[in-house]
Order: C-alpha cells, then sequence, then structure tokens
C-alpha cells in the first residue's frame, strides 16, 4: 500500500486545495495527516472515499485520514500527556495491517513513552507514521525506521530536522521518499508498504 503523511501546518499551511491536489498528484491509498483543522473535513466530498478527523484536546487541530475506499472508523488512542498538549494517536485497520497516525509531543522523554504507549495498542503488524518532533533514534523496540532519511522540516527555515517519520513491525518497506516542501512547513513523506508472512519475517 502507498501510505502519505504530511503535517499540514494548522492555519499558515496547507489547504483543503493543496492537499486535494497532493492526492491527484500522488494517488495513495492511505493519506495521513497532522495538525488538520476543520477546513479538510470536505475532503471526501472533493475526492469520495473515506475521511475521519479527530481534533487534539482542547485544540482546533488534529489528526485525519484519508482513503479512496472505505475503511473502519479509526481508534482513538489517548497518550501520555504533556504539561501543555493532550496528545492522542489515530489507529486504522488496513486488513493486512493497521497504521497509527500519530503528532508526538516535543519532550524527549516523553514523545519516546507516547510511543511506546502505542505500540503496546497495535497488532504485530503495524505501522507508526506521522510527525514525531523526534530528535535522534526512536527506541522501539520491536521496530525498524523505514521512513525516508532526508530532513522534512525547517525550524525557523535554518536547521533541517528529520521530524516526519515511520517505524515498523512485521512490514516490508518497498519505497521511502520525501517530497518536496510545497504549502506546509514539513514535506510529505510517501512509503510503500506491506505485511511480511512468517517466512519472509525469519528471513528478514
Amino acid at each position: 500500500m502507498k501510505i502519505v503523511s504530511w503535517n499540514l501546518w494548522r492555519l499558515r499551511g496547507a489547504s483543503l486545495c493543496d492537499v486535494v491536489d497532493l492526492v491527484r498528484r500522488e494517488s495513495p491509498d492511505l493519506l495521513v495527516m497532522q495538525e488538520a483543522t476543520r477546513e479538510i473535513d470536505l475532503l471526501a466530498h472533493q475526492l469520495g472515499g473515506f475521511y475521519a478527523r479527530v481534533p487534539l484536546p482542547g485544540r482546533i487541530h488534529g489528526l485525519a485520514a484519508w482513503s479512496p475506499v472505505h475503511r473502519p472508523r479509526p481508534r482513538v488512542l489517548r497518550l501520555p500527556a504533556g504539561a501543555l498538549v493532550h496528545r492522542v494517536a489515530q489507529i486504522i485497520d488496513l486488513g493486512s495491517f493497521s497504521v497509527a497516525n500519530v503528532h508526538l509531543s516535543h519532550g524527549q522523554v516523553l514523545n519516546r513513552r507516547q510511543l511506546r504507549h502505542v505500540a503496546q495498542h497495535l497488532p504485530y503488524r503495524a505501522a507508526v507514521i506521522g510527525d514525531y518532533n523526534l530528535l535522534g533514534p526512536a527506541l522501539l523496540p520491536g521496530f525498524r525506521d523505514v521512513g525516508p532519511r532526508d530532513p522534512t522540516h525547517r525550524c525557523a527555515d535554518m536547521v533541517p530536522l528529520r521530524l516526519d517519520r515511520c517505524y515498523v513491525r512485521g512490514l516490508a518497506c518497498g519505497e521511502a521518499v520525501a517530497l518536496d516542501r510545497s504549502a506546509s512547513d514539513h514535506r510529505p513523506i510517501v512509503m510503500r508498504l506491506d505485511a511480511l508472512d512468517s517466512m519472509q519475517h525469519r528471513a528478514a
């Protein structure tokens, strides 16, 4: 499956038109978004398919997912909370594996705790995709970092950081690229993921 993840940069970044253009250009099987506002709720009206959004508690923006085919409504998982912003994860069942859409806290201890919490609530074949706000390795046992290695975000247009990531368990990644930066301060990332069968897993 071709999966795209994009932090839209609420209010100042990618608009509904930008998201529609991305979908038409990339034709993903699943698009997950972070910092999506109510404007993006019109995505299914523009493109059809399945759409679901969950705001972060007390915020105008949150996590969203779109697919051209019907999917079960995502589960919402509350994450260990930070001092300022409460976080959730959006877990989408794709049949052969599950995807957790995340926008983690900035605290480098807290966001790793949040990752471990997400992993505990996923089936064996799973991917955790989104804006990790993470510096350095995730330290997520059993998972592999298969996302693009290019920087995906520029802090104050000066410091390039690889904040947008994809960690997988029981999956193969055939492609991972970061697209050109456009309307948002984050670059979309694209992965092609497939479930490993038990023989492939032992060989890997």
